[in-house]
């Protein structure tokens, strides 16, 4: 099931199982996959119109798909985006806020967190951050690890038995990067033509990971 082009809404089963969102539909490689730790954040974005003030931020991990969900809302709503928000001069996101009131154009502004956790020393801009709804990218719940993991093996042409991703899904730590480090590992090692694509490859590759055996095989 692949929505053309558009943002699920809010009483849509995305919030249940994990469905291809692209823009545009035939890139299938430029793709955000929607489950329950990203529906709000891409319900919030998709009723850019209802926002209070024309301004947003997206926030979420490292590898989460912000920054291409971003890419998703700027082209079906004409918004400006600025990326690494948080790292960006305040006195250009201070204007560039006021701009987006008066030329009444979306402005989304992303970042790892929003304010307080990111320190803004401009008062003026503190307020409008303050003033702004956040959308959020929730650390990945076990539909989305599944999804990503299949996704991720069919991608690198891995062959994945099904055992595997059942027994990985509720070990891998729940972070995106822990999936992208799981899934780049076991892809060098089956390129190094030196061990099969299995559990104990990648227990061998979680306790790395983790830096622990500890409750891996009890999961």
């Amino acid at each position: 099931m692949r929505p053309q082009g558009n943002m699920p809404g809010g009483n849509n089963t995305t919030v249940q199982f994990p469905l291809p969102l692209a823009w545009p539909d035939e890139q299938h490689d430029v793709e955000f996959l929607v489950t329950a730790s990203s529906a709000k954040a891409v319900n919030t974005l998709r009723q850019w119109r209802e926002w209070p003030v024309a301004a947003a931020l997206l926030v979420g991990p490292a590898m989460s798909g912000r920054s291409l969900l971003a890419q998703v809302f700027a082209a079906q709503s004409g918004g400006r985006v600025i990326d690494d928000a948080d790292r960006h001069d305040e006195a250009a996101l201070f204007h560039a806020w006021n701009d987006a009131q008066a030329e009444r154009v979306p402005l989304l502004l992303v970042a790892d967190a929003a304010p307080p956790a990111w320190n803004v020393a401009l008062p003026d801009l503190r307020t409008r951050l303050g003033a702004s709804p956040v959308a959020e990218i929730e650390a990945p719940d076990e539909a989305l690890v599944r999804a990503l993991l299949e996704r991720g093996f069919a991608r690198r042409h891995l062959d994945a038995r099904d055992d595997l991703i059942d027994w990985l899904v509720p070990r891998l730590p729940q972070r995106h990067q822990a999936v992208a480090q799981m899934l780049d590992g076991l892809e060098q090692a089956a390129l190094s033509g030196r061990r099969r694509v299995t559990i104990p490859l990648a227990r061998d590759l979680l306790v790395a990971l983790t830096g622990t055996a500890q409750d891996i095989d009890h999961a």
